[in-house]
């Protein structure tokens, strides 16, 4: 992990509590990036440990229904990456929470790796994960991120052998983010039944925070993740609240509710460990 980032620092101060951290993903520019400044700010202000921007993409493959229509609507309003680094700029102006921009490599590779990884951490920006580009194709991106300082996030699936994982733990950074299950993004009442033998897998190859995600959204998922995980990433389910929300002001104040119902369980199931002799 990137030392001193804000990353780094906010998984240390929740490994010293032993509390759970809540990731929270939002597709940037859905409806606006004005409404998404608002939004962002109201997530960290509710508890979110940190935030991750998608970055709105023409073909989302690895995400669901949910997902792809923020992102039609965010590229429908204008939004574009560079669009999203001014956000990440103003947000800056605001809050430190932590940022994670959420991408596939096009758009990324469409700006030049090196003028993208500059005006991400000239922005403010603490990391980037791209959601298609595995480690084998990775090199020159990773290097040049890390001399911009910035955490490189790859993605550990159910389906990685105990190979894949040491290969995808040792060229992650910030922390290690495992998919609960196959398929693509959405939320689900369950968590896979496996699931805990694939944290035990993962946490034998790597130091790093784990973070999971796909289909986390309810305070439940929350309560079974304590003790397992670093931190559950919640996303859908946060779209959601703003795909039917009637106006920004409402969306934020449900994702604003949303995040403290979770933040307040992740709380409550540290003081339940404490508490057990």
């Amino acid at each position: 992990m990137t030392i001193g980032s804000r990353i780094a620092k906010r998984f240390e101060e929740l490994r010293a509590t032993g509390e759970l951290g809540i990731v929270a993903y939002i597709t940037a520019g859905d409806p606006t990036l004005s409404a998404t400044r608002d939004y962002v700010l109201a997530l960290a202000d509710a508890g979110a440990d940190v935030v991750e921007l998608g970055v709105p993409f023409s073909d989302p493959l690895a995400d669901g229904p949910t997902i792809q229509r923020a992102s039609e609507r965010a590229l429908k309003s204008g939004t574009t990456l560079a669009g999203v680094l001014a956000l990440v700029r103003q947000i800056r102006q605001s809050s430190q929470v932590p940022l994670v921009l959420f991408s596939y490599f096009n758009p990324i590779l469409q700006m030049g790796l090196e003028k993208f990884a500059a005006a991400a951490a000239e922005a403010g920006a603490d990391g980037v994960l791209v959601t298609d580009l595995t480690p084998e194709e990775s090199a020159e991106y990773r290097q040049i991120l890390q001399a911009h300082h910035l955490d490189t996030i790859f993605l550990a699936a159910p389906t990685s052998t105990d190979e894949r994982l040491v290969k995808i733990a040792a060229c992650s950074s910030g922390f290690l983010y495992v998919i609960s299950r196959t398929g693509v993004t959405g939320a689900k009442d369950a968590l896979p039944d496996d699931l805990p033998a694939l944290l035990r897998r993962a946490r034998s190859f790597t130091k790093l925070p784990i973070a999971v995600g796909f289909g986390i959204s309810l305070p439940g998922h929350v309560s079974v993740l304590g003790g397992l995980a670093d931190a559950a990433v919640v996303g859908s389910a946060l779209v959601s609240e703003i795909e039917k929300a009637a106006s920004p002001e409402a969306a934020a104040a449900a994702l604003r509710e949303r995040i403290r119902a979770l933040k307040d369980t992740a709380r409550r199931g540290l003081s339940r460990r404490e508490a057990t002799p």
